[in-house]
């Protein structure tokens, strides 16, 4: 009861007011335009942690070499060999677990939304409104008076998966692994996952799939940034050695 409580003091109710909120305020009362505004700042809260995460991951795709140089020398003695990893990732400024922190971090998030879009708008659910955020008279939980984004809608699922596809396909593009176990999990994730991704989305409310839409495509203009700024970094490096 207890972890419920705390649940919806500190994430549900927060974001269910805020929706509304933007709701509101936001020019045309449109439920879709409300929750991308939510998703961008929800994204903006949390871009210090996201930045490292990504930074992270770059940073580990282009040391792979010396990591795999790292475990066959020392593939006999693996206390050496986790002195020699942990040097290399701190000399580089990553963490290899970070984003798995992150990644915990919006599962959370997500749950709350999920309950927000779900049966946040209920009638019931309106006494959780703080004192200062005022009462919608009529909440249509439309998009552009097109989509019902309390339903599931098969088109929002099926861009949400053809926006993971290709973020994983082509955003960070990783060394392909030679041919074995890694390779051909690698491959089936590619495409497994997206088709998972539709398959869920086809039974929550698209409203759920547009914040992820949404947030996907924050990401990635979040990793362009900070590949750029890598490059950037790795320019300026290579020109003080000159």
């Amino acid at each position: 009861m207890i972890i419920s409580d705390l649940f919806r003091i500190l994430l549900w109710q927060p974001l269910f007011n805020l929706l509304i909120l933007f709701y509101s305020i936001l020019p045309g009362h449109d439920f879709g335009i409300a929750i991308i505004a939510l998703t961008i700042l929800v994204r903006v809260i949390l871009w210090p942690w996201q930045k490292k995460a990504i930074y992270s991951q770059i940073v580990l795709q282009k040391i792979q070499p010396k990591l795999k140089e790292i475990q066959k020398k020392y593939k006999n003695n693996k206390e050496k060999l986790g002195e020699e990893l942990l040097k290399l990732t701190k000399s580089q400024k990553v963490n290899p677990f970070f984003g798995t922190f992150v990644t915990l971090v919006q599962l959370p998030i997500l749950i709350a939304l999920y309950r927000v879009f779900g049966g946040g708008l209920n009638e019931e659910n309106f006494v959780y409104l703080y004192s200062f955020i005022r009462r919608p008279a009529n909440l249509d939980p439309s998009f552009l008076g097109i989509v019902d984004l309390s339903q599931p809608n098969t088109i929002l699922a099926v861009i949400l998966g053809i926006l993971l596809f290709f973020q994983q396909k082509f955003l960070i593009q990783a060394p392909k692994p030679k041919k074995g176990f890694a390779n051909l999990f690698q491959t089936q994730m590619l495409y497994f996952m997206p088709i998972f991704t539709v398959l869920i989305f086809l039974r929550v409310p698209s409203a759920l799939a547009l914040y992820l839409i949404i947030s996907t495509l924050f990401g990635v203009l979040q990793q362009k940034i900070v590949k750029k700024e890598i490059e950037e970094d790795e320019k300026r490096g290579n020109e003080t050695t000159d």
